[in-house]
């Protein structure tokens, strides 16, 4: 069996637990690979005391990875959208195969990256950008082809789920459990990807991708943080009977795609509401098998290697049995992807949540009934608290039936200007997840 030959760039926490994988697994790798997998060349700016890089070649200039004719597969593993796509492109102009960690470049670059790879023989595989350990690329690709894809909803990012796992256990506040998850590495000195949703919107668009047979569209994903969440609206749905998560949400419908990250009420019954702490999970509605749910380790070190080294597998068995692109980065070929439109916002039809604060006075809340109304947007269930002694407003909270958010945007509006009201509302998104 002929040796695949590896060069790994960037040894930080993925780019060592990768190189450790490699080298404590050896034996069992090369048996399924049905090739060793060796690394020739590690390509950092400085060692890392977690990898015993004795007999590896180290170099200080990633390109020259790149461009190493003792390198068969690049893995890219430095981060960043500047220099890690040069170094890819470099790569590929130099006909090697490429695996990545990167979801942030697969969301933002992807289509010409793909198209460059195939333009040059070579393939980019990227199950490690999505979900950590979790091999939720290979099911779309490969486990769910036979099924037409009609929705998915994704628990995506830990820390975000971290935070509100802790407010919703604990009754803390944001703030709070942020410089927790600051504090224990979970989040980073600047947590505006993780808490505002921009990271679960980079994995979002990939497997929207893969699921719809779409191109790569970051720009046209919605996106909306936690950072506003309280431990009062925790409560709230949980005496409703929900649990709020952050979700990524891709919906193929007869108008188009929806793609969106928000907070979501969640029935707490479901699989879904009760993933906790920093594990992700992603559900998928197939028309074929029905809804199935991937669960696991989202990030880290060694539940990322663990993807990163599939994708190398996958790689060295296609060199072995002599075949190319055997399962394409895309669903479909790049050329035929299809040209779906994105369905804008206003018209993503879910049922809601409001919560409110309004005067302890009669005829409030039929006043928020009749707005409601008027835009066709009934009633399901409302809480209104007693007020605290002294108190002269009260904390209303109402769950309604599906509507528009063109229409709940402009009843929201309506409430708010109410002498009534105080203060703006806290509107979420309910999502049923019914299979």
């Amino acid at each position: 069996m002929k040796a695949v030959r590896i060069g790994i760039c960037g040894l930080g926490t993925v780019g060592s637990g990768t190189f450790n994988v490699l080298r404590d697994n050896a034996d069992v790798i090369a048996a399924r690979a049905q090739a060793p997998l060796v690394v020739s060349v590690v390509g950092a700016r400085r060692d890392n005391p977690l990898c015993d890089l004795s007999g590896t070649r180290v170099s200080r200039d990633i390109f020259e990875v790149a461009k190493d004719p003792d390198v068969d597969i690049l893995v890219e593993l430095i981060g960043g959208t500047t220099v890690a796509k040069e170094l890819i492109e470099t790569a590929i102009l130099n006909g090697k195969h490429v695996v990545t960690a990167n979801k942030a470049l697969i969301a933002e670059f992807g289509n010409e990256i793909f198209a460059l790879a195939a333009k040059h023989g070579v393939t980019v595989r990227y199950e490690a950008a999505v979900a950590g350990g979790i091999p939720i690329i290979k099911a779309l690709r490969e486990g769910l082809a036979g099924n037409r894809i009609e929705w998915l909803a994704g628990i995506i990012n830990g820390t975000g789920n971290f935070i509100l796992s802790e407010m919703h256990d604990h009754g803390r506040e944001f703030s709070e459990v942020l410089a927790e998850a600051q504090a224990l590495g979970y989040a980073e000195a600047d947590p505006t990807f993780d808490v505002e949703g921009i990271d679960a919107a980079h994995k979002l668009v990939i497997l929207a991708s893969l699921a719809f047979g779409i191109p790569l569209q970051f720009e046209s994903v919605y996106t909306e943080g936690i950072s506003k969440l309280t431990p009062q609206d925790m409560d709230y749905a949980e005496e409703l009977g929900y649990r709020i998560k952050h979700l990524g949400v891709a919906v193929q419908s007869d108008a188009g795609i929806e793609l969106r990250v928000h907070p979501t009420l969640i029935p707490k019954d479901r699989l879904l509401a009760n993933v906790n702490g920093v594990k992700n999970a992603v559900l998928v509605e197939g028309s074929a098998v029905g809804p199935t749910l991937y669960y696991g380790a989202g990030a880290g070190a060694a539940p990322t290697a663990s993807a990163v080294v599939a994708d190398l597998v996958d790689l060295a068995r296609d060199f072995s049995a002599g075949q190319k692109n055997r399962v394409p980065a895309l669903s479909f070929v790049n050329k035929a992807l299809q040209d779906l439109p994105i369905v804008p916002m206003s018209d993503v039809v879910t049922p809601w949540y409001l919560r409110m604060e309004a005067e302890d006075k009669p005829g409030v809340l039929s006043q928020v009934a009749r707005i409601l109304s008027e835009q066709g947007i009934s009633i399901e269930a409302l809480i209104q608290k007693a007020p605290a002694a002294g108190a002269i407003r009260v904390p209303v909270i109402v769950l309604t039936n599906r509507a528009p958010q063109g229409k709940m945007d402009e009843a929201v509006r309506q409430i708010e200007a109410l002498d009534s009201i105080n203060s703006s509302i806290s509107c979420i998104r309910v999502e049923m997840l019914d299979g």
